[in-house]
């Protein structure tokens, strides 16, 4: 079945073997504009340079790619589009110009102390375009940064600089602001320290003369922004807003499983002391050493785009979870608060890793483009993905009936069980294939009950709907003091809880599972609050077995209903009543045949104990 969120439902961006960086800008002919660094090897190869391709109709598909700079050149990489008034584009990257070689580098990891990737130094630079990105200026002009402490005290100091950048530039004022990331060394490392800089030009938006573009970096002082204080060395990948006010609103990665961020009211000159991120709650939201963007959108609100796990390497960026923001009036000025998350794009294999997204808004539809290093695509958002995420913050309450196949309420003791249809197949035997293998019918469910426990026991049997062999589901207190699901085909067996400590004695609680078929994760959203893993665990959301079949009690195998082709499964209609055995602990219990989404599991929560 078609998952909108997959990754493959995508349109996919003609790029050479590697792709990264597809940014867009609107064109004043009515196209996107789309530059991407791309090349024939992996990443930081020999021959990695910029591409520049068009669409004229949302992304579908693109003319044919032409070079803002060869293949045959020297290293040119990580480019960021910038409008000018008058409908000027400018294109800001990496360009190895020195054509080195290599760099100086620790050994180890490097031998001979030598790394020979040399796309992330050189000069920082710009080329332009006058007819909508169809051709660029032959010459390129660098960009002068001012030297920091960062770059006087890597191996060369200072006189080669490393750095980088992927966060699009802002405009405030009539300035530009382009974002730049510092890279330094402890001893001879290579890209084992880094901070944030902007680099203002108060003329680029209408001076015609490339040459008299005038510019300066920012913040003032000898630092940019870095980790906040007792993180790490890492601070990366500065993505920024600009909000009602007049503030600067900065996120960015570090090391430390958090992501930071920072405001600036006197536009980049001095910032607020960095801190890590936190939902509206308070909660702290965790997120490894990938990219993590915040965009303003044309109705005012925000998008943030993150892989909400507390690692701190580059690894697991599948899923792609998303945050609503809006604005709030402080004493200081304004600031975001941000919705809990919700999935929005992911890849079957969780080694695939999608990031360097770019956010489109055209003819009130939201577009998401990404790369995962190979192809690069576009994605149009659900529109109610990004209400609920709004809505969540305006704390109101409704209950979701859609879908809601059990609804039940305990009356008195013996009331202590009921009966359900049986819940979709997770996947099928497709006839339509000629080896007659599976269909992913990435279907899912949802579990939410109110409960009141009298002790912690571990083991405690809240709901089950299992056949005495174990197949089907069943939710039971667990041994880390919170609730787990236990998913079983008769074939294999998945189980997750939610963090450890969550549960309280004698207090009424609001637990939702939410069981997503699309891609294979369990989730808990408990007291209207999204599970993380808090303190105790780097990720709070869980991975069922891909090859379940099924979760239903009633029947041995699924068969395809007469008629439908490859459609959903169909169970025998003697097969079909299934019993769902409920604790005394258990107040209210709902059984959804889809997956919920985070805001409609709040939005549940709020609606109360009805």
């Amino acid at each position: 079945m078609l998952d909108n969120r997959h990754i493959a439902q995508g349109y996919e961006i003609p790029t050479e073997r590697y792709s990264d960086q597809p940014y867009v800008v609107k064109t004043d002919d009515g196209a996107w504009l789309c530059t991407i660094t791309t090349g024939g090897g992996i990443e930081g190869a020999s021959g990695q340079h910029i591409i520049a391709t068009r669409s004229a109709d949302q992304g579908r598909t693109w003319s044919a790619p032409v070079d803002v700079e060869p293949a045959d050149g020297p290293e040119a990489s990580y480019a960021v589009p910038l409008k000018a008034r008058g409908g000027r584009i400018y294109l800001f990257y990496n360009h190895n110009s020195d054509d080195r070689r290599w760099v100086i580098a620790d050994d180890p990891p490097y031998k001979d102390g030598k790394c020979y990737r040399v796309d992330s130094q050189g000069c920082f630079v710009f080329k332009y375009s006058d007819d909508h990105g169809l051709t660029w200026s032959s010459k390129r002009y660098n960009v002068p940064v001012r030297a920091m402490a960062i770059d006087r005290e890597n191996p060369y100091g200072g006189a080669i600089r490393y750095f980088w950048n992927v966060g699009k530039p802002i405009i405030h004022g009539g300035s530009a602001y382009v974002s730049l990331h510092k890279v330094g060394g402890l001893g001879h490392g290579f890209f084992t320290r880094s901070e944030g800089v902007l680099l203002r030009s108060e003329n680029i938006m209408t001076e015609p003369d490339p040459e008299k573009i005038v510019w300066e970096t920012l913040p003032e002082g000898d630092a940019g922004l870095r980790a906040p204080s007792g993180g790490g060395p890492i601070a990366e990948e500065h993505s920024y807003v600009v909000l009602s006010d007049g503030a600067f609103y900065s996120v960015y990665r570090t090391i430390d499983g958090h992501p930071a961020f920072a405001y600036s009211r006197d536009a980049g000159r001095s910032w607020t002391q960095p801190a890590y991120k936190r939902y509206d709650n308070g909660r702290l939201m965790k997120h490894p050493r990938a990219a993590n963007f915040a965009w303003k959108c044309e109705n005012g609100k925000y998008l943030y785009w993150f892989h909400n796990h507390g690692g701190n390497w580059y690894e697991d960026r599948n899923p792609v979870w998303l945050c609503g923001g809006v604005e709030s009036d402080t004493e200081e000025g304004s600031v975001i608060r941000w919705s809990q998350p919700e999935i929005a794009i992911y890849d079957d294999d969780s080694y695939v890793r999608m990031s360097y997204p770019d956010l489109i808004e055209e003819d009130g539809q939201y577009f998401l483009l990404e790369t995962q290093k190979d192809k690069a695509r576009v994605h149009r958002l659900d529109p109610a993905l990004l209400e609920g995420m709004w809505r969540q913050l305006d704390q109101g309450g409704a209950l979701t009936a859609s879908n809601c196949i059990v609804e039940w309420k305990a009356r008195d003791a013996s009331d202590n069980h009921v009966i359900m249809p049986p819940l979709a197949a997770f996947n099928t035997r497709d006839a339509q294939r000629p080896d007659y293998g599976a269909r992913d019918m990435r279907s899912g469910f949802t579990l939410e009950f109110w409960l009141e426990l009298q002790d912690l026991a571990a083991g405690q049997a809240l709901l089950d709907a299992r056949a005495p062999g174990g197949q089907g589901w069943a939710v039971e207190t667990s041994a880390s003091g919170s609730v787990e699901i236990i998913l079983n085909d008769g074939r294999c067996e998945s189980r997750w809880n939610y963090d450890p400590g969550a549960l309280t004695v004698g207090k009424a609680q609001h637990v939702v599972v939410v069981v997503d078929g699309g891609p294979k994760i369990i989730s808990f959203i408990v007291d209207g609050i999204f599970c993380d893993g808090g303190a105790q665990r780097q990720f709070g959301w869980g991975r069922f077995n891909p090859a379940m079949r099924h979760v239903n009690s009633a029947h041995k195998n699924a068969i395809i209903a007469p008629g439908s082709g490859v459609g959903r499964a169909h169970f025998p209609a003697a097969a079909d009543a299934q019993r769902i055995d409920i604790s005394p602990a258990i107040r209210l219990l709902r059984v959804y045949d889809r997956y919920l989404r985070t805001a409609e599991a709040i939005g549940n929560f709020r609606a109360g104990l009805a």
